[in-house]
């Protein structure tokens, strides 16, 4: 597994709870770019439209070598999940204050594989703990580093 890109903004933003792969429908230069490394989760989010799970917002680079006819970098994208999947998030989603954040971008035998997180928003002041977690955690290694 060839991890493309994570989306550290969302595990600060939310609170992830349940994790699902699924696959991505792409054009071959989307591809040839994600294997550049020009793929961004940062802003991305996922949406149920219809039954079908669309990631909005995900941007791709152009490919340098590709043709004038290149897609659009920040177009919607089709998620490739089963009917039974969709049907669980569904019914997660429909929660008070759950969403679907795309959490990291990969490749998996040669295929593009987003992995989606079901999380809840965290408050301000959730955000701050978690920071105040981070500093203490990276003091203390940073002082063990030192001592040893």
């Amino acid at each position: 597994m060839k991890v493309i890109d994570t989306n550290k903004k969302a595990y600060f933003d939310y609170e992830i709870t349940d994790t699902v792969e699924a696959g991505i429908v792409l054009e071959g230069s989307e591809v040839k770019s994600i294997k550049q490394g020009n793929a961004r989760l940062r802003d991305s989010f996922c949406q149920l439209t219809d039954g079908e799970l669309f990631i909005k917002n995900f941007f791709i680079a152009q490919y340098e070598k590709g043709n004038s006819f290149a897609p659009e970098p920040r177009r919607n994208r089709k998620l490739l999940l089963h009917r039974a999947e969709i049907d669980k998030l569904e019914g997660k989603i429909r929660q008070k204050g759950l969403t679907l954040v795309p959490t990291k971008l990969y490749f998996v035998r040669n295929k593009v594989k987003v992995e989606i997180g079901v999380g809840r928003g965290k408050k301000l002041y959730d955000k701050r703990e978690t920071a105040r977690e981070k500093a203490i955690k990276r003091d203390t290694e940073r002082a063990i580093k030192e001592h040893y």
